[in-house]
Parts: structure tokens; C-alpha cells; sequence
């Protein structure tokens, strides 16, 4: 079973569909006259109408949408595999919840991410201490395998052994000094660089100024430069 079809299977037996009102006259107006195929190509917006109607598919869709890049922003919050899964099914068991506050004139993504940021900060608040970034944890919600980080980012290409063993390690820095930011850099830096959201997006999900955003963007990105400034040769090497 895949990972979609996993946190899927998840959230159905959580009793959640009840809140959808007259659900089996819905599932039986739309029955499968859309392929999967279709719905995959429509916009996250037109997916969110079909669910609040009671198209269970289409909620299906935007889980295996948006399931990976949620989780790389909740892991890179968090520094936490265990909690970043967790809250992975708490941000989608709000979507179904809300979904019928949900207004089509509001783009998905920012109301989405704003549910997953609301969820980290409270998670973090409640925490005394920030767990440590790890260097090698990997990113892949499975855990198997070789988990992507961030130095998956950095081409290697055909390199050797020894480019591949600097590859991983400059990866493992950059990560770590992701994590060490204050958290209103972090965010914001994850959210444009991770996610490649544009800053007036950010803006709407963070609820200050675009200014104030590009300023924390600014101010990340001067704090990464200092914090890697050793690792420029190795940079080097593995290009």
C-alpha cells in the first residue's frame, strides 16, 4: 500500500466522513464518471469543491498532492520524524474538518500551510527544548532506504566515493543550520526555498507584511552564509 493510500486508509477510519452531510447520495451523483485521471489534472481549488460535495476521490487526489511537501515543511519545522508524521495526520484530519469553512476564492495551499504552521508552533510552544537537529535522519515519511536531506539538492552527477561522502557531509551541515534558526527565519525560508512558495504567499500564511517576510528571508539567508562560510571549499568539491 502506498504512503497516500496509508495516511488515507488512516483518516477514513477516524469516523470523520460522517461530518459530510448526505454522503452516499453524493457518492452515488458522482459515482466514476470523472476518471482519477481528470481529477488528477484539476486545480487544487476544483478538487476542495468536489470534497466539500462529497467526492471522497478527489480528497484522495489532494493528499497524494500535497502529502510529500507538507511533510518536508513539518520535518524541517520540527527537526522530529515521529512528531513530523504525527502532525502529517493532524494537518489533513483539520482539512476534512474545516473543509466546509473552506471558500474556493482562497488559494488551498495558503489556507493548508497555514494549518501546518498553526499546528508547529503550538507543538513548539509546548515543548522546553528543541530537539537537535539530526544530521542523517532521513526526510522519505517511510524511513527506508537512502531518506532524502537536503543535500539530495546538490548535483553529484557521476561523483566518486570520496565527492559522494562530502556530498553527504556538507548535506548534514546545511541541514543543521536550517534547524538552528529562529523560527520566524526558518519558516520563511523553508517556505521559499523547500517549497518554492512566492513571498506574498508567505506572507498570508505567516499574517505579516511581504516586507517583513523578504527582511527574515534576508536575515536567514545571512545567517546560513556565516554558519556555512567553512564549507565553501567543500561546496566546491562536490560540483
Amino acid at each position: 500500500m502506498s504512503a497516500t493510500a496509508t495516511l488515507t486508509a488512516t483518516l477514513l477510519g477516524q469516523g470523520i466522513w460522517a461530518t459530510i452531510p448526505d454522503r452516499a447520495a453524493a457518492e452515488e451523483a458522482f459515482g466514476h464518471a470523472v476518471p482519477m485521471s481528470a481529477l488528477r489534472d484539476e486545480s487544487d481549488e476544483a478538487l476542495m469543491e468536489r470534497y466539500q460535495k462529497g467526492e471522497v476521490r478527489a480528497f484522495e487526489v489532494l493528499i497524494g498532492r500535497h502529502r510529500g511537501p507538507v511533510y518536508n515543511f513539518l520535518y524541517r519545522y520540527v527537526n522530529n520524524q515521529a512528531q513530523a508524521e504525527d502532525l502529517l495526520q493532524e494537518v489533513f484530519l483539520r482539512v476534512i474538518k474545516g473543509s466546509d469553512a473552506y471558500q474556493r476564492n482562497a488559494k488551498f495551499t495558503t489556507w493548508l500551510y497555514t494549518i501546518a504552521r498553526n499546528l508547529c508552533v503550538d507543538a513548539a510552544r509546548r515543548q522546553k527544548h528543541r530537539r537537535a537537529a539530526s544530521l542523517d535522519q532521513p526526510i522519505d515519511k517511510s524511513g527506508e532506504g537512502d531518506g532524502a536531506n537536503l543535500g539530495d539538492v546538490i548535483p553529484h552527477g557521476g561523483a566518486a566515493v570520496d565527492r559522494q561522502v562530502i556530498g553527504k557531509e556538507l548535506g548534514g551541515r546545511i541541514e543543521q543550520a536550517i534547524g538552528q534558526l529562529v523560527e520566524e527565519q526558518r519558516e520563511v525560508f523553508i517556505m521559499r526555498e523547500i517549497l518554492n512558495m512566492p513571498f506574498k504567499e508567505i506572507a498570508e500564511v505567516t499574517k505579516v507584511p511581504e516586507n517583513t517576510v523578504k527582511s527574515r528571508m534576508r536575515y536567514a539567508l545571512e545567517k546560513l552564509r556565516e554558519e556555512l562560510a567553512e564549507y565553501a571549499d567543500l561546496a566546491e568539491a562536490v560540483r
